[in-house]
């Protein structure tokens, strides 16, 4: 089986995600780690992630492969285990710009196919239900109040370190939002089918307690 879950940044998708496959005992897909992983070889080689060609250039050059240790992703780039440095804000910014580029998508899509074939899946992101896995038996779209998306990004930076103001971490989500939603492969937007779920005033287990229910109807 596969469950999608898509939505904007700040929804809670990792975490609900994670929970969720822990207890239905499936693999857990971030995708968002893989676009990451090439922002991280493109700030490496000093390449604005804005030039496509620039981008698109170094592909070839690069082998990206996500691995999973008693259930939890490891990612690397050519061998190098970077699992540790994708959550700065910096390869944050530079994942939104690189993940609206063509080629970089669709270098990605057989790899993210791959993964999600191994066995059931939960696969977080932002097309997953209309894009990589459209035929995913149960689909979830997250969505939540921009404040409270930008309250929640902002405490996990902080929390790993990263100092930053709250206001540019709400600026930070609605640029994203307007890349991701109006790119023109691919956008966010959630599929036909999709469970929709506003997470504002939810916690997490609410969150997931209501996913479960869903989910194991249909197994």
């Amino acid at each position: 089986m596969i469950v999608a879950i898509d939505g904007p940044a700040g929804v809670g998708k990792s975490t609900v995600a994670k929970l969720l496959a822990s207890k239905l005992r499936f693999l857990y897909l971030d995708t968002g780690s893989l676009y990451r992983a090439v922002a991280w070889a493109v700030i490496r080689n000093r390449i604005d992630p804005a030039d496509a060609d620039a981008v698109s250039a170094i592909l070839p050059g690069l082998s990206v492969q996500m691995r999973f240790e008693n259930g939890t992703a490891v990612v690397e780039v050519n061998r190098q285990d970077i699992s540790n440095e994708l959550r700065t804000p910096e390869v944050s910014a530079a994942a939104s710009v690189v993940s609206a580029i063509p080629a970089v998508r669709a270098w990605l899509f057989p790899l993210q196919r791959e993964i999600g074939l191994q066995g059931s899946v939960v696969a977080e992101g932002r097309d997953m239900g209309t894009h990589i896995f459209p035929e995913a038996e149960v689909k979830f779209f997250l969505e939540a109040d921009p404040m409270v998306r930008a309250d929640r990004r902002h405490r996990e930076l902080v929390a790993a370190g990263h100092s930053r103001q709250i206001e540019q971490t709400a600026l930070d989500i609605s640029t994203r939002d307007g890349r991701d939603r109006s790119r023109a492969v691919a956008p966010l937007v959630p599929a036909d089918d999709a469970h929709h779920i506003d997470t504002s005033a939810m916690s997490a287990a609410e969150v997931v307690e209501h996913m479960m229910a869903v989910v194991t109807a249909k197994l």
